[in-house]
């Protein structure tokens, strides 16, 4: 079984680009204009798609946590109702979807209940991603794998087993997992990112990195260590309010992000030792003694 699946138009696995993900999730705040600008600023930085997050609130918060009071952009109100204003609605993705046809960037959504599939199934997304959070949610994977269309699993808080079972359950098919931390932002030395080469040796499709750090180098890292996806939350400004946003990469850093990740592929080469037309000269100049 060759390590790759077609997400859109776009093949990913061994021997393709890094299929590169900003990760807006909840970073709009609730502002449509936020996420448009947000999607525009991924695009000319190169990358490959977006992603948002869709919840049901009163499914995905627990009930003793719905009524709970917190300080919000729109006040001091529920937790419950603080979920909804960060909620778009169809009208909200469909000029989404119109902008990322417009650019000619993916476009999709982690998903964390089974009435957000329903949801996102008329936009005919090019794959859904499984939150860490929802790595259990067995219900909610078989529903997934159902529609038919490419999944990306993330594994931040669970174990190998959890992992296993959860491939398991959906099938390596049509299937992309990508190794996390879910601390926000994930303090370096719990990045683990040899945890690619390890998923890589345990299952057969292709292994990705979803990374909650400060900074860029850790992703280029886990190109280099096998990770054929990338995921990095996105943001207009790291101050905005919003829990994700200070684990997020602005746009100046998408450009960087996506220009050191295409070096390192560039770098990494095949593993077979040459001399290159480069050297020669220096090979003449240099080397006093040309040959054994």
């Amino acid at each position: 079984m060759k390590r790759e699946i077609k997400i859109g138009n776009t093949w990913v696995g061994d021997g393709f680009p890094t299929y590169i993900i900003g990760e807006i999730g909840i970073n709009h705040n609730g502002d449509v204009k936020i996420a448009k600008d947000l999607i525009r600023a991924a695009h000319h930085a190169g990358m490959n798609a977006v992603k948002f997050q869709k919840r049901t609130p009163e499914i995905c918060v627990p009930p003793e946590q719905q009524g709970q009071m917190r300080e919000t952009p729109w006040g001091y109100i529920s937790y419950l109702e603080y979920r909804h204003k960060v909620e778009f609605g169809a009208e909200e993705y469909r000029q989404i979807a119109d902008l990322c046809k417009e650019l000619g960037i993916d476009w999709f959504a982690s998903v964390w209940d089974e009435d957000a599939v329903d949801f996102m199934e008329p936009f005919e997304p090019v794959c859904y991603k499984v939150a860490s959070a929802s790595l259990t949610d067995l219900p909610l994977l078989k529903k997934l794998r159902n529609t038919g269309r490419p999944l990306i699993i993330s594994t931040g808080m669970s174990t190998m087993d959890q992992i296993r079972r959860a491939v398991e359950e959906i099938g390596e098919e049509n299937l992309a997992i990508t190794h996390a931390t879910s601390a926000y932002p994930c303090d370096p030395e719990e990045l683990n990112i040899r945890m690619v080469e390890t998923l890589r040796k345990q299952f057969s499709c292709p292994i990705g990195y979803s990374g909650h750090e400060v900074g860029l180098v850790p992703s280029s890292i886990a190109v280099a260590l096998g990770a054929c996806i990338v995921e990095r939350h996105i943001t207009l400004d790291r101050a905005m309010w919003g829990s994700d946003q200070a684990a997020s990469v602005e746009p100046w850093g998408m450009e960087k992000l996506v220009k050191y990740i295409r070096v390192t592929e560039k770098s990494l080469g095949d593993g077979v030792k040459k001399v290159y037309d480069s050297e020669k000269s220096s090979l003449s100049k240099l080397r006093r003694v040309q040959s054994f």
